[in-house]
């Protein structure tokens, strides 16, 4: 990814398994409920190299399928376990530009996997398909010293939504930078540094979603190359 997907995209033993990973619905912060995924670590990362500006844009229809199988071989050629991938629609806000950019981009669930193996897969994806960065976010117990960072994900979200809600919130759109939500069932899904949960929670307010139905996993984001 070339920028924070507050996301989108989007990172306690060395060796992490599935097993303690903090899962939270928003209304109960203790470890109860279920996310969209168990596994160990989730690696967001795209294959486009352009900034696009228009949501018009013919390349944000593309499914990254190819670019799905050459990731998950990545994977399993680094000693890990490619679990589901999930095609993203990101909309991020460029601080540069003045506006709002676009990007189709696909995360992929990790497992068996530690944090030095994480980050070199996550180099391997970036060098190979020029990024200046890939999102990674290992799923942590929320009192792990290593959490600094949350999952954010909540239903009933429209790319075009998160697009108006980031230009009528500049504070959100300078601090969590954007989001990615799901390309088959509108699902957000927003990485935001956990001294933003504040900033977050009001921010997926402003989506019109429940933030009681909001589901809040915690974990330790990292922005790799970046």
């Amino acid at each position: 990814m070339n920028r924070r997907l507050g996301t989108l995209a989007a990172v306690g033993a060395l060796t992490l398994g599935a097993t303690g990973a903090g899962t939270a619905a928003a209304s109960a912060p203790s470890s109860a409920g279920s996310g969209h995924t168990t596994a160990t670590a989730e690696l967001f990362a795209t294959n486009n190299t352009a900034t696009i500006t228009d949501p018009a844009d013919p390349r944000l229809k593309t499914r990254l399928v190819r670019f799905d199988h050459e990731v998950r071989n990545i994977i399993r050629t680094h000693g890990a376990k490619a679990g589901d991938s999930t095609l993203l629609d990101g909309v991020f806000w460029s601080s540069d530009l003045k506006k709002a950019t676009y990007e189709r981009s696909r995360e992929f669930d990790v497992n068996h996997v530690s944090a030095a193996g994480l980050h070199h897969i996550a180099d391997v994806i970036r060098k190979q398909y020029k990024q200046e960065s890939v999102l990674t976010f290992r799923h942590l117990p929320r009192t792990s010293p290593e959490t600094n960072a949350v999952d954010i994900e909540a239903t009933g979200v429209t790319s075009r939504e998160l697009h108006d809600a980031l230009l009528a919130d500049p504070e959100a759109r300078d601090e969590l930078g954007g989001g990615s939500v799901t390309a088959r069932d509108g699902r957000l899904i927003l990485i935001a540094p956990l001294a933003d949960l504040p900033l977050a929670k009001k921010f997926v307010g402003e989506l019109g979603v429940d933030w009681n139905k909001a589901k809040v996993r915690y974990g330790a984001e990292e922005f790799v190359g970046g």
